[in-house]
């Protein structure tokens, strides 16, 4: 058996789990880890520039790839500063392994130099965490904790490791798991045949079916089966947020998103259905509106992993725990003898009132020849990209017009905050999505507010040359926030102008990358064909908006799903 230190352990065991980045920040508690990374070359290390930026990287990294993201930080402040990345990832079930450096073992407790809690802080916001005491457990600990993180529903994983643990003048025997079981831990992925006989009935003899895209079906790869799915039904497919790509977005069956500002057709469609197929989806409140109210004549076929999320917001008549790609090819053995053309001749008239609404086209809008518009932005981005980018957005009104006007044809595309709302984590997720796929078109659509919460990451871009391009959506404001105050508080904008923005363009030279600027909107398409000509280069394009443009459609708040604002002057 193989002989080695705590530190070269933990290097190690990563490399054995199969982790070829980790995203950090080095401090006294990991000093010993961080000699041990110097001296191989099987895991490469991002040394960032704020520890929450290492972990929404690390975030970015697994949304797009489907691996565990990895971080490593140090104990105290380096630890807590993680928080708000492994809470985003939480909220949105992503993989992550958060190694966080500790005081030694014998002084926990005392209120050390730099000692908090950390799995104590991180409790609420993680899939499952350990505080390794002893270095042979730490081989296994690191196994369970990327098992953990990426199986079942995956979420963020906290290591927690003591500084004398890793100490390097001590020799421990190295044995890596071949395998990881866990008594207490055991997803069910297959779902209960009776519930799959139930589920293919009421789908099958629906009139008004409606499929109901979320995150999970991205989450177990499950694109192509929904597609399948959706072509043998015959039925329209709505997404959530987090679900967007999972069914492309310009498949002529994609009536768009749905929800708070989901589309009119999308909206209007869940509300009338009379069975709502429910793939990966958790009923959040960003989707459902007034529960009460919420689509009154659908039985609703409830497919997802987690079963604590079925039925936790709204009841399913028809619940089936278990992945979503395994439960369909449950659904697609007893769907071998379907009669699709007898499908397509009892929807015709769903499909006709569904054409009714997208005739409604609520996604135009009017153009100004003095300013530009911000859906401008995200169509000019959609053009010059081939609608076939990594996009990451941070969170506001820029998100909205980002997930409404670049339809996303593929999965993993598409990497955003939905849960928690992070600003400030379009920019460093866009970086992880780079390190992993180095030679695609990485885009950050961004605004003038979250882009500065962390903004010193440029530097880390110039570092390892992460050509990422910035588009930021400047309308000197808070957007989303001013949009609110529009219209909920007439108008009484209380902080949410940006009164002192730094020159971007400058701001982003003083790091050593690309500025744009862009007032105009004949100045638009140009600027951006530039922007996408430099492959190897970061690129920052500050583009000034018209500053009153709201995001529509927005639902009506505690009315029903079609209970809608589709302009500052119409309502449904």
């Amino acid at each position: 058996m193989e002989m080695m230190s705590g530190a070269a352990m933990v290097v190690r065991a990563l490399k054995d789990a199969g982790v070829k980045h980790v995203f950090g920040y080095p401090g006294g508690s990991v000093l010993d880890i961080y000699d041990a990374l110097y001296v191989q070359d099987d895991v490469e290390h991002v040394l960032v520039r704020h520890e929450q930026a290492a972990a929404h990287m690390a975030d970015g990294y697994a949304r797009s790839t489907g691996k565990t993201g990895t971080v490593l930080v140090t104990s105290g402040p380096g630890a807590t500063n993680t928080i708000t990345g492994i809470a985003t990832a939480y909220m949105d079930s992503i993989p992550l392994v958060v190694l966080s450096g500790q005081v030694p073992t014998m002084h926990i407790g005392e209120d050390a130099f730099q000692e908090t809690d950390m799995i104590g802080c991180s409790r609420p916001i993680v899939k499952h965490s350990f505080l390794v005491k002893r270095a042979v457990d730490i081989p296994a600990a690191i196994a369970k904790a990327y098992h953990i993180a990426n199986s079942g529903r995956p979420g963020p994983v906290v290591v927690d490791l003591p500084k004398d643990i890793v100490n390097p003048l001590e020799s421990h025997p190295y044995e890596f798991p071949s395998s990881v079981e866990l008594r207490s831990y055991n997803p069910t992925l297959k779902g209960h045949n009776k519930q799959v006989k139930k589920a293919i009935e009421v789908m099958t003899t629906a009139k008004r079916p409606v499929m109901y895209v979320g995150g999970g079906a991205v989450a177990c790869e499950a694109s192509a089966a929904v597609t399948k799915l959706a072509e043998t039904l015959g039925c329209p497919v709505t997404s959530t947020l987090m679900g967007l790509g999972a069914f492309s977005g310009v498949h002529p069956q994609s009536v768009g998103m749905l929800g708070m500002h989901g589309t009119f057709e999308a909206n209007k469609t869940m509300h009338n259905a009379d069975c709502i197929i429910a793939l990966g989806a958790r009923f959040d409140d960003r989707v459902t509106n007034n529960v009460a109210k919420f689509c009154p004549n659908a039985t609703i076929v409830h497919v997802d992993i987690d079963p604590t999320s079925i039925s936790k917001t709204v009841a399913a008549h028809i619940p089936v725990v278990g992945s979503v790609d395994r439960v369909l090819e449950q659904f697609f053995e007893k769907l071998e003898e379907f009669d699709s053309q007898g499908q397509a001749e009892r929807l015709a008239d769903w499909w006709q009132e569904i054409n009714q609404w997208r005739a409604k086209k609520c996604l135009d809008f009017k153009t100004d020849e003095s300013q530009i518009k911000p859906q401008e932005v995200v169509q000019s981005l959609y053009k010059h990209t081939g609608g076939d980018a990594y996009i990451t957005s941070d969170v506001g009104q820029h998100q909205m017009f980002a997930a409404l006007y670049y339809p996303f044809a593929k999965p993993r595309r598409w990497i955003n905050s939905g849960g928690a709302g992070t600003m400030g984590f379009g920019f460093p997720a866009a970086m992880g999505v780079q390190m992993a796929h180095p030679e695609a078109v990485v885009a950050c659509v961004t605004g003038d507010g979250s882009i500065q919460m962390n903004i010193q990451e440029l530097a880390t871009c110039l570092q390892y040359n992460i050509p990422v391009k910035i588009i930021s959506i400047n309308n000197r404001a808070l957007g989303m926030v001013r949009q609110w105050q529009d219209m909920i508080y007439k108008g009484r904008h209380s902080h949410s102008y940006m009164d002192s923005l730094p020159d971007f363009v400058k701001l982003a030279e003083a790091y050593g990358h690309i500025g744009i600027r862009v007032d105009k909107p004949e100045e638009l398409d140009d600027a951006m064909k530039r922007c996408f000509a430099e492959k190897d280069r970061l690129v920052f394009m500050d583009i000034r908006v018209d500053q009153n443009e709201h995001v529509y459609p927005m639902q009506i708040k505690y009315g029903a799903m079609d209970d809608m604002r589709l302009s500052k002057t119409e309502r449904t």
